[in-house]
């Protein structure tokens, strides 16, 4: 099956097995999900991930992070940019999610980063998701 959005698959498998209470869950590897989840590791919305390989085929486990109170630390994760409908911000435009409590990921021409990264290092670029 061929997938035109694998970001948004793999945000939804996060957000379903999140909000069910799942301890983890499993998504395709590609290095564009992999730098993702490297910034949601390095943000604490996740625990860790992992690679598998099996039949020459890689996987990416996926640790999740609960509160607590066994509520799950990702509140929402919301696809801003689609195939469809590209969004792209200047540095300057950058804001900060729910007032720093969340984050956004853009694709910039120095990498995959947070906004925060993004305009310290006054870069603009595609904004990928919204996460709080």
């Amino acid at each position: 099956m061929s997938l035109s959005d694998p970001i948004a698959d793999m945000l939804t498998r996060i957000r379903n097995a999140s909000r069910a209470g799942h301890p983890n869950c499993m998504v395709s590897y590609s290095n564009i999900k992999k730098s993702v989840l490297e910034i949601l590791q390095s943000e604490g919305f996740i625990k860790e991930f992992q690679l598998l390989e099996e039949n020459n085929k890689k996987d990416l486990q996926v640790a999740l992070k609960y509160t607590p109170k066994k509520k799950p630390v990702i509140q929402e994760i919301i696809k801003i940019s689609r195939p469809g409908r590209r969004v792209y911000q200047k540095w300057e435009e950058i804001k900060p999610v729910k007032s720093n409590l969340g984050i956004s990921v853009i694709s910039t021409s120095k990498g995959i980063m947070t906004n925060k990264k993004a305009r310290n290092l006054r870069v603009g670029g595609e904004v990928i998701f919204k996460v709080s």
